[in-house]
């Protein structure tokens, strides 16, 4: 859900990028099938999925999710963090976003055959929907959340999704910095376990 910002995190490393991206597709004890140098990657990922469920910024932005859609706050968070992170880009990172997101798909493309066959079409059209820069445009975060209401099995609120940042556009904006720069200091200091 937020793959750009899981991309951006890993630093450059590229196996942790592609670990990072792809997390959300591995479940179970890591290494599993995946080669070591992937499960680190999805390490970091689970790592800081579960630092950002306490950090303080991540709960301030989840509790200004509308009740409706409270059960869903995580998700809706990590979207739209993503969309704050790429039309914030420029003041966070020195590569163009374009040319940063096309070297994510690259190094995803690069081990596509070690990752697993059930991902593969998703991350397929990842590259070519450019999931990673659309997130820039309120647009391209409602597009994706209404994808991911389709997806699941049961009915569910994310569609129209983006009418919650929107109602609170400087509340999340400011959730998001004190948010990046502690998973920023986080990152920097783990170790795989």
């Amino acid at each position: 859900m937020n793959f750009l910002a899981h991309a951006l995190l890993a630093g450059d490393n590229p196996a942790l990028i592609v670990g990072g991206v792809i997390g959300d597709w591995i479940k179970g004890p890591l290494p599993g099938a995946l080669p070591d140098d992937l499960a680190k990657g999805v390490s970091l990922h689970r790592a800081i999925d579960s630092f950002a469920e306490s950090q303080p910024a991540f709960r301030r932005s989840r509790a200004r999710i509308s009740v409706d859609r409270r059960r869903y706050a995580g998700v809706l968070v990590d979207v739209i963090y993503d969309h704050l992170l790429a039309s914030n880009w420029a003041d966070i990172h020195h590569q163009p976003l374009e040319e940063f997101c096309a070297g994510v798909y690259g190094l995803i493309s690069d081990r596509l055959n070690d990752l697993p066959a059930s991902s593969r079409p998703a991350l397929t059209m990842m590259e070519k929907e450019n999931w990673l820069s659309s997130y820039a445009q309120i647009d391209g975060i409602s597009d994706v959340l209404l994808r991911m209401s389709r997806r699941a099995r049961q009915p569910n609120p994310l569609a129209n999704g983006e009418r919650e940042f929107l109602a609170d556009v400087d509340g999340f904006t400011c959730d998001f910095h004190y948010w990046m720069a502690d998973m920023k200091a986080f990152c920097r200091c783990w170790q795989p376990g």
